[in-house]
C-alpha cells in the first residue's frame, strides 16, 4: 500500500468552503471489517469556542477560514471538507482487565490531512453523533470534557510528550444528558498521527480475521515504522518497535507526574502518542499510589502502576500477533514472550535517563538510581510537590524554605552536589539540561477546573490565559504568576476526575 499523494493543493469553494483541506482516506482501503462508513450528525447552532491557529498552520489549513461560518460548519460536522470519506473505526479493548467490543461510538474520522511537508495526520470529530458502535449511547460529548482534552493535550505537546492534539472545540447549541442532568454539548476536532490502537488489533483477532491482521501490520508499519517495511518477520518487527515507543512514552509520563487515568488497551496508540484524555490529571504532592479517576476504585491505573499496565497491555497486543509470528504456536509464543520481557528494562532505561536529565547528570554512575530513589523517598515522606521540587533544583543552590530546609533533604542535596562535582567542566551544560527537563508550570488541577467552569459559563478568558502559560512550560526566565505554579493547598488529596463520556 502506497501513501504517496498526488492530490494537488487547491482552494476549494465547495463542501465547506475551507481553504487548505487536502484529505485522503487510506484507512478505508483496509478490509471493511475494520470500519463503518458513517457521517457526523448535524448540530443545531455551532459556535467556535477555541481554535488552535498554530496547529492549523502546521496542517496547511487557513485558520481564518476555519474560524469563519463555513469552517465552523465543518468543525461541527454539519458539512464535509473536500475529499472527506467519514468513517468510524472498529476496535475492541480490555477495560479494567475485561475484554469488550467497542469502536468509535461518538467519533468519525473525516480523513487524513496531508500537510505541506508531506506528513499525514488523522482529523477526527469527537462528539459528532451516534455510529454503529455507539452501544445505545447518544454519540455526543459535553463541552467541559472536550475543553479539558484541548487543554491537557496541548499542554502535553508543549512539554514535548508525544500526543494527539486538539484543533478546535465547537459548542453545538444542544444539550447532552448525563448523570448530572443537562450539559452543553460540544464537538472536538482531534488530530493524531493515527488512531490505530492495541484494541484495533484485538478487534481483528476477535473476528479471527487473519487477513485483516496482516493488512493492519502492513499498514501500521508503512504509516509509523517505514524503516521496518520489508523486515523478515514484519509482525515481530512491529511488536518490538511498539514496545520501545511505549516504554519511552510511559517514562515521559512518569517524569512529569502525569496520570492517564484509564489505560485500557483501546487507549494505547501504536504510533506511540498519548491518546484519549478522559480522567487524566497531573500529580501535585508526590505519592506513587495517586489515583484521580472516580471509577478506579482499586488503583489499577494509579501513577506507580502505569509501567506495569503498559506491560500488560503490550502482552495483549502480542497475543493478537501470534498467528502471524510463526506457523508453530510454541515458537510464536516464545518470540512474543521474549519481546514482551524487554519492556521493563527498556522502560527503566528511559526513566533513569530522564531522571539523570532532570538532575543535570551526564554519564552513568552506579549510584545514580539510588540517588534518584532517595530523593523520591523524601518527597513521598514529606508530600513534596513533584513539579516544584525538580524546578527548585534547576539553580542547584541550597534552599532554605520549607519543605527543603529539612535535614534529610539537605543530606540528599549534598550527595547530589557531590555527583555534580564529578562533572565540573559541564556545570553550565548541567544547568541548561535541568532547565530543559524540569517544567516550571503544568496544568494544575485547580487551575484547569477554574478554566473549565468559567468557559462553560461563557468566560473563555480564564482558559486562554491558562493556555498561554502552559504553552511555555520550560521558560524559567519568564515571570509566571504564582497562581499557576502553586499546588492545591491539600496537595491534591481527594481530587477526582471523571470519564468524559
Amino acid at each position: 500500500m502506497s501513501f504517496d499523494s498526488d492530490v494537488p493543493f487547491v482552494d476549494p469553494a465547495g463542501a465547506g468552503g475551507v481553504a487548505g483541506w487536502r484529505l485522503e482516506q487510506s484507512y478505508a482501503k483496509l478490509p471493511e471489517s475494520l470500519y463503518s462508513t458513517v457521517g457526523p450528525t448535524p448540530v443545531r447552532s455551532p459556535r467556535l469556542m477555541v481554535l488552535n491557529c498554530p496547529l492549523a498552520m502546521t496542517l496547511g489549513l487557513d485558520a481564518d477560514a476555519l474560524a469563519g461560518e463555513a469552517g465552523v460548519q465543518v468543525l461541527a460536522g454539519n458539512r464535509f471538507p473536500p475529499a472527506s470519506v467519514p468513517i468510524a473505526q472498529a476496535y475492541a479493548g480490555h477495560q479494567y482487565g475485561n475484554f469488550v467490543v467497542l469502536g468509535d461510538g461518538r467519533a468519525v474520522l473525516l480523513g487524513e490531512q496531508i500537510t505541506p511537508g508531506g506528513e499525514r495526520f488523522d482529523v477526527q470529530l469527537k462528539g459528532s453523533g451516534p455510529t454503529p458502535y455507539s452501544r445505545r449511547g447518544d454519540g455526543r460529548a459535553a463541552l467541559g470534557p472536550m475543553l479539558r482534552e484541548y487543554i491537557i493535550s496541548e499542554a502535553m505537546h508543549a512539554l514535548g510528550i508525544p500526543t494527539t492534539r486538539s484543533l478546535a472545540v465547537v459548542a453545538t447549541g444542544e444539550d447532552v444528558w448525563r448523570q448530572d442532568g443537562a450539559l452543553p454539548g460540544a464537538v472536538l476536532t482531534r488530530v493524531a498521527a493515527s488512531h490505530i490502537r492495541v484494541g484495533t488489533f484485538e478487534w481483528a483477532a476477535s473476528q479471527r480475521d487473519e487477513a485483516a491482521l496482516r493488512a493492519l501490520v502492513d499498514y501500521t508499519l508503512r504509516r509509523h515504522y517505514p524503516e521496518l517495511v520489508g523486515a523478515d518477520n514484519p509482525s515481530l518487527a512491529l511488536l518490538n518497535a511498539v514496545i520501545e515507543r511505549q516504554a519511552a512514552l510511559i517514562a515521559q509520563w512518569m517524569l512529569v507526574g502525569f496520570l492517564h487515568g484509564v489505560m485500557n488497551t483501546d487507549n494505547m496508540a501504536l504510533s506511540g502518542e498519548t491518546i484519549d484524555y478522559g480522567p487524566c490529571a497531573f500529580m501535585d504532592a508526590y505519592d506513587p499510589a495517586t489515583v484521580f479517576s472516580s471509577i478506579d476504585r482499586h488503583g489499577r491505573y494509579a501513577y506507580m502502576n502505569q509501567p506495569r499496565i503498559a506491560h500488560w497491555n503490550l502482552a495483549r497486543f502480542a497475543e493478537t500477533l501470534l498467528p502471524l509470528l510463526h506457523a508453530e504456536e510454541s515458537v510464536a509464543v516464545a518470540q512474543a514472550t521474549e519481546a514482551i520481557n524487554c519492556f521493563t528494562s527498556a522502560y527503566e532505561a528511559h526513566w533513569l535517563a530522564g531522571m539523570r536529565r532532570k538532575l543535570g547528570l551526564f554519564g552513568e554512575e552506579q549510584g545514580d538510581a539510588a540517588l534518584v530513589g532517595s530523593l523520591l523517598g523524601w518527597m513521598q515522606e514529606v508530600r513534596a510537590d513533584f513539579t516544584n521540587t525538580f524546578a527548585v533544583l534547576s539553580p542547584a543552590s541550597a534552599v532554605d524554605v520549607p519543605p527543603f530546609a529539612d535535614a534529610a533533604f539537605l543530606s540528599w542535596h549534598a550527595d547530589w552536589r557531590a555527583r555534580l562535582g564529578r562533572q565540573p567542566q559541564r556545570a553550565a551544560e548541567s544547568a541548561q539540561l535541568r532547565s530543559a527537563n524540569n517544567p516550571v508550570v503544568i496544568p494544575r488541577n485547580q487551575q484547569v477546573e477554574m478554566a473549565l467552569a468559567a468557559a462553560v459559563a461563557g468566560d473563555l478568558g480564564v482558559m486562554e490565559r491558562l493556555l498561554d502559560v502552559l504553552a511555555r512550560p520550560y521558560d524559567h526566565e519568564r515571570v509566571v504568576a504564582s497562581e499557576y505554579r502553586q499546588p492545591a493547598t491539600d496537595g491534591g488529596a481527594g481530587y477526582q476526575t471523571f470519564c468524559g463520556t
